[in-house]
């Protein structure tokens, strides 16, 4: 008797299965054709959306011309209110700043005057000047707010941002209060580097600005812990996202990519004298998260690490929630 319930247990558990791979299937096959008879440029479109929800929350967008070679995009402030400081925001690969802190900016802009730039060859930020360097991108985004009239702020870097962050902390200890670094490699050393490469198993450069619906699938699935939802998107709008987001400025991404690839580890990677906080998500496929304790010893009493549950390299996207408040409460000084 037990033995024909186990059978029956496992074929209505098979039936099952397959009727809901039927169904998955059937809606994949029926946005992508729907998207296909329309042509509807999606991503465009959500783009320009994303741009009304800042807009709503109290940024407005700007051009900042450096100089003749050099322009900053910024999303900023519309009204700089003295009960709040100044947050900035740093982003990392994988799209602008927009489609990076659209989760964070509604909470976050209740208790912070933001200041969110798009990086060097992200959206509008544009140079024709040859260096690739993170240093070069900390001295641009800090000359841009200067010209925003921005005095003290305080710092938040993702992946990317964070080698960026770091380093304005680094150049200008007297104008960055206190710094947030989240999911950075910094401090990794040559052989960590090529460990992380390895597991990988693939060309970063590929991955990172990718040029096919499988290799943006892989950066996906590398970066956000629950990425189901995302598997779900037809290749019809992963192809879109490229070409909105990764087409422009194409060799430019995999120069800044190439500069941070081939640069030595710093044995004498500088102190900062900021508090930091160092926050990482526990199942971080791109970073390990020993890399966070590793930052601490090197950074000292000063710092101090939060690790998130269930939550992969893009924190940002996992638990948007639990980043806000860790920010909040470290930037203002919360218990």
């Amino acid at each position: 008797m037990l033995s024909f319930e186990m059978a029956f247990s496992e074929l209505c558990y098979l039936i099952l299965s397959f009727y809901r791979s039927i169904t998955v299937a059937f809606f994949q096959y029926l946005l992508s054709f729907l998207l296909n008879l329309y042509q509807l440029p999606l991503v465009s479109l959500a783009d320009v959306l994303l741009g009304i929800y800042f807009r709503f929350c109290g940024l407005s967008p700007c051009t900042i011309n450096l100089d003749d070679q050099t322009s900053m995009y910024f999303w900023t402030a519309n009204q700089t209110l003295s009960n709040k400081p100044s947050l900035v925001m740093i982003h990392g690969y994988g799209g602008n700043s927009k489609w990076q802190f659209v989760r964070q900016v509604g909470t976050l802009s209740k208790s912070f005057n933001l200041h969110i730039p798009d990086l060097l060859f992200f959206g509008k930020s544009y140079t024709n000047r040859p260096d690739r360097t993170e240093i070069f991108q900390a001295k641009c985004v800090f000359q841009g707010l200067k010209r925003l009239g921005v005095d003290r702020f305080a710092i938040y870097g993702i992946s990317y941002g964070g080698f960026v962050a770091y380093r304005m902390a680094e150049i200008y200890p007297k104008d960055v209060d206190k710094v947030v670094i989240v999911s950075c490699g910094i401090g990794s050393t040559d052989e960590q580097k090529e460990e992380h490469l390895k597991k990988i198993g693939r060309d970063a450069k590929k991955i990172l600005v990718p040029e096919s619906p499988q290799d943006l699938r892989l950066l996906v699935n590398l970066s956000v812990y629950n990425s189901d939802a995302f598997m779900w998107m037809p290749d019809y709008f992963y192809t879109k996202f490229i070409n909105v987001m990764y087409k422009e400025h194409k060799k430019e991404k995999i120069e800044l990519l190439e500069y941070l690839l081939s640069q030595k580890a710093d044995p004498n990677l500088p102190l900062l004298t900021q508090e930091t906080l160092i926050v990482w998500g526990q199942e971080d496929k791109v970073f390990p998260v020993y890399l966070a304790y590793q930052l601490q010893r090197h950074l000292g009493s000063k710092s101090n690490v939060e690790i998130i549950k269930d939550t992969g390299h893009a924190v940002n996207i996992d638990a948007p929630d639990s980043l806000n408040t860790l920010i909040t409460s470290f930037v203002l000084g919360c218990s």
